[in-house]
């Protein structure tokens, strides 16, 4: 059989996570079998259509890396495969159905006649199950509304077959809408796709993952800061078990071992936390050049080119002190910002460490600083802020933490020692005189 499968977005809202799983069943299924991959635009919601949903879509799919061999995207606009552009096909078949008597007029609309004796049948490729319902179940539906557009039961149809699809995979919320669509298909004498409905997602309180109840969208992640693997890698997770039981792996290995018949029953949660740790996997995998230019590539991104941002050289000396410690490229901002910019002092971060005459102690280590010799060594920083905590009775985490606040107004950075050699010893000296300067002399 020669495989072509779809993926048909509406663009009703920024496309959300869902949209994106869907798309990616897709894509693996035709690579897998050396098919077809087609985009298809269903905007014939025209009350909920956004115009902006378009080139949300788009974006969504550039940075997943979905390539389409037809309905592709060119200078930002669809192809040929927009449901708004081929109302005189689905008015050429509508005609054809009212013919036959197998369609009828009302108020405005045209409902299909559906037949009530006996059931509507498939073998589903998800679990290789038979789903049946019976006729009597069925009510006339709508085809045709009074704007003139069809309902999305009738237009996928007309497309899935006119496109020569030859299986259908989407989320389970359609098993109760497929025996309309067989009955369009029998309708016109058609042989139906093969169909493939992926379990449910569920968020964290196990409702149903959906763009009208608060779901992220594909591109709030993208801002986020995860990677595009991580984020694939996470998606075929979800449903769908790798048969060596792998948890990561590259698309392409996905692409070697997919089988329907691996994909649960049992929805499939959306754990973010299992996300972030995925992402964090992929990131401390990256070669530091490539992880430099995924960092540069997400700051250009959320700055939009109108903010500075620290250069190349920069980022690639702080990358070996941070890829340990952070699970999204968004992480990066607030653990390195202080390395580029002044830092903003607040006394409750300085409450926090709990030392008593505070100025006192800013005091002494500002001294001990001046008085050490350049370059400054780590051995030497070890051992005589070691000594000066013995002396002001604190503890040693104590005595660091009072640097590491002094010098990037917060409590958590890259190592201290480290971050310190980047900004280098006459910053480091005017940082901890600035604080000296902040703290209330009471203090």
């Amino acid at each position: 059989m020669k495989v072509r499968v779809r993926i048909a977005p509406s663009p009703t809202g920024t496309p959300h996570i869902g949209t994106a799983w869907q798309a990616l069943f897709n894509f693996v299924f035709a690579r897998k079998n050396n098919g077809k991959f087609i985009l298809r635009l269903e905007d014939t919601d025209r009350e909920r259509y956004i115009p902006e949903a378009v080139a949300q879509i788009d974006e969504t799919f550039e940075w997943l890396g979905f390539d389409f061999d037809e309905g592709p995207k060119t200078g930002g606009l669809f192809g040929p495969y927009i449901q708004s552009e081929r109302l005189d096909i689905y008015k050429k078949y509508i005609d054809e159905l009212l013919g036959k008597g197998l369609a009828y007029k009302e108020e405005g609309a045209v409902r299909f006649k559906t037949k009530k004796d006996g059931d509507t049948s498939w073998i589903d490729l998800a679990g290789n199950k038979t789903i049946s319902f019976s006729n009597n179940t069925q009510e006339d539906f709508v085809i045709l509304k009074s704007d003139g557009y069809p309902t999305y039961n009738f237009a996928n149809v007309i497309d899935d077959h006119l496109m020569e699809i030859s299986h259908v995979i989407r989320g389970n919320e359609f098993i109760s809408s497929t025996p309309k669509h067989l009955s369009v298909y029998q309708a016109f004498g058609w042989i139906p796709p093969q169909f493939a409905h992926l379990p449910v997602l569920v968020g964290s309180d196990r409702s149903k993952l959906s763009k009208r109840h608060g779901a992220k969208s594909a591109l709030e992640f993208k801002k986020d800061g995860y990677l595009k693997e991580a984020m694939l890698n996470f998606l075929a997770l979800l449903g769908w078990t790798h048969p060596e039981g792998k948890e990561i792996f590259s698309i392409d290995e996905m692409i070697k071992v997919f089988d329907f018949k691996d994909f649960n029953q049992s929805s499939a949660f959306f754990d973010e936390a299992k996300l972030d740790w995925l992402n964090g996997e992929y990131i401390r995998k990256s070669e530091n050049s490539n992880l430099k230019t995924q960092i540069l590539d997400y700051l250009n991104e959320i700055s939009e080119g109108k903010l500075n941002h620290p250069t190349d050289e920069e980022i690639e000396k702080v990358i070996p002190l941070i890829k340990e410690r952070i699970k999204k490229l968004s992480d990066f901002v607030p653990l390195t910002d202080f390395l580029w910019e002044k830092p903003e002092y607040d006394m409750e971060v300085f409450h926090r460490l709990k030392i008593n005459d505070l100025r006192l102690k800013i005091e002494k280590v500002l001294e001990k600083l001046e008085n050490m010799e350049k370059p400054w060594k780590a051995e030497v920083f070890e051992k005589t802020f070691r000594e000066l905590a013995e002396e002001l009775n604190l503890s040693v985490s104590q005595t660091f933490q009072l640097i590491r606040v002094a010098i990037s107004g917060q409590t958590v950075t890259p190592p201290l020692f480290e971050s310190i050699k980047i900004l280098a010893e006459e910053e480091t000296i005017k940082r901890i005189r600035e604080a000296l300067e902040f703290v209330n002399p009471t203090q």
